[in-house]
């Protein structure tokens, strides 16, 4: 991409200080005025959620994510595109990601097995003896018998019917891991027929839009009709809350993103020296009412709405991590037990919010029809996380893939209420399990959507000192 198609917004001179005027004068609408109030199939209002994001979350979270446990993900970014012939990689140089040396990576997670974050698992003499370890996944031979044979049960356990995403085999030669602290999530210049390609596929064949609605759901689609965003969105209210929940979850992601991308915008480059920040005309264009046809703040919303449904996931896994035998295990005993308390008083936090959304209220009808809709709901997503393979740009792949995958895992969490309220306390259940990826994936996405709501009030302080 040309150096004057990444300065967009990034202007000099007396004419771009008066668009920048003007632009700033108008947009606090969209995030004062518009996005606010309570949020539509749930009893949870924004402002709440801003003030227990600020105040509980958002700080907490960081610090989570910068643990070693959390800043290292194995993913496979060479998987081809199963649906279409792939148009080849980006070639701009801030869509590379930067894979992690191994060297780099701590001893615990490189020598262990996939779903090696127990104790029991992680009882061995030597962690040399790792890599020569039986199908056991290197279990200490003093376990009983009974609770070897729960081991080899939980580590074969093939739980395809409770996933909703497509997982990478992290045996994979082609699975490296990636510092995400290293590889952060900004813009990075990839758009066109390939993105478009991406987001169609997501949008059109797979959000449940009905046959009577003509108009393109993909809000990057060249053409979007004459009709305003609020009287098109009719054809929503008529759909089943699971498949309004469905495409809120999907365009709240979408929002999220955009919103990263604009906060982290590169705004000039300096002799090989890039500045990047707030691009507040590129969120003009992505959420202002006018240029978005009102569909902007619609958006906005549906990112709450999404941040609200991966809470009310933390807030039902925590028992699964408040057992004993969890241990978040890197080979550095003080800082994995300082990186469990902490995640512990997340989960702590997530329990104390008064508003959860409550999701008994979701495939509640008769159960063949309900258990037809939930397998239809989980199809569609798990479809969306295979599209993620056939995104261009390695860093979009990358971190499309981790937070589909961690909001496919909280959708899990969900709707496994029964097995984790019979985990056992001291041994492996075959009920419901969650992998080292699914964990950090998970507590990475939820990550981003709280760094989402936190750029939109810095875009918000940011336009009210302008004004």
């Amino acid at each position: 991409m040309s150096k004057g198609v990444r300065r967009a917004g990034a202007g000099h001179g007396p004419a771009a200080a008066v668009q920048l005027l003007v632009t700033l004068s108008f947009l606090p609408s969209v995030v004062e005025t518009q996005v606010t109030g309570v949020l539509d199939d749930c009893l949870c209002d924004i402002d709440s959620i801003d003030n227990f994001n600020t105040y509980k979350i958002f700080p907490k979270i960081k610090k989570l994510q910068e643990r070693d446990y959390f800043r290292y993900y194995k993913v496979n970014l060479k998987r081809p595109c199963p649906f279409w012939a792939e148009d080849g990689h980006c070639s701009i140089k801030d869509c590379h990601v930067e894979p992690c040396p191994e060297s780099k990576i701590p001893v615990g997670i490189k020598a262990g097995h996939s779903n090696k974050y127990l104790k029991m698992a992680n009882n061995t003499k030597e962690l040399e003896d790792c890599e020569q370890a039986n199908k056991l996944g290197a279990i200490n031979s003093t376990l009983s018998n009974q609770s070897k044979e729960a081991f080899i049960d939980w580590a074969r356990y093939d739980d395809s019917r409770d996933h909703f995403c497509e997982l990478d085999d992290e045996r994979s030669p082609a699975a490296q891991y990636v510092d995400l602290l290293l590889n952060p999530e900004r813009y990075t210049g990839y758009k066109g027929t390939s993105a478009w390609r991406v987001w169609n596929s997501i949008y059109e064949e797979n959000c449940f839009k009905p046959r009577s609605v003509y108009r393109p759901l993909n809000p990057l689609a060249p053409s979007r009709g004459e009709d305003d965003g609020e009287s098109f969105y009719t054809w929503l209210e008529g759909l089943c809350l699971e498949k309004r929940v469905f495409y809120k979850l999907i365009s709240g992601l979408h929002a999220s993103i955009n919103l990263h991308l604009c906060a982290n915008y590169l705004l000039e480059e300096t002799w090989g020296k890039p500045s990047w920040g707030p691009n507040i005309k590129e969120f003009k264009r992505r959420f202002d009412p006018v240029e978005t046809k009102g569909e902007g703040p619609r958006r906005l919303k549906n990112l709450y709405f999404l941040y609200l449904i991966e809470l009310r996931a933390l807030s039902k896994v925590a028992p699964y991590f408040e057992r004993s035998i969890v241990d978040l295990y890197t080979g550095n005993v003080e800082e994995d037990a300082d990186t469990k308390a902490l995640l512990l008083n997340i989960f702590q936090d997530t329990k104390s919010f008064p508003m959860h959304f409550d999701e008994k209220s979701m495939f509640a009808g008769d159960k063949k029809g309900a258990k037809s809709l939930k397998e239809e709901f989980r199809l569609h997503f798990k479809n969306i996380s295979r599209i993620m393979d056939c995104v261009g740009c390695d860093k979009c792949r990358l971190w499309g893939k981790l937070q589909t995958q961690g909001l496919g895992t909280a959708l899990k969490i969900l709707f496994s209420e029964k097995e984790i309220q019979k985990l056992p306390e001291n041994s492996p259940s075959k009920g419901f399990q969650l992998t080292r990826q699914e964990i950090v994936a998970l507590l990475n996405a939820f990550g981003r959507l709280s760094t989402s709501i936190t750029e939109l009030q810095n875009f918000k302080v940011l336009l009210q000192h302008s004004r």
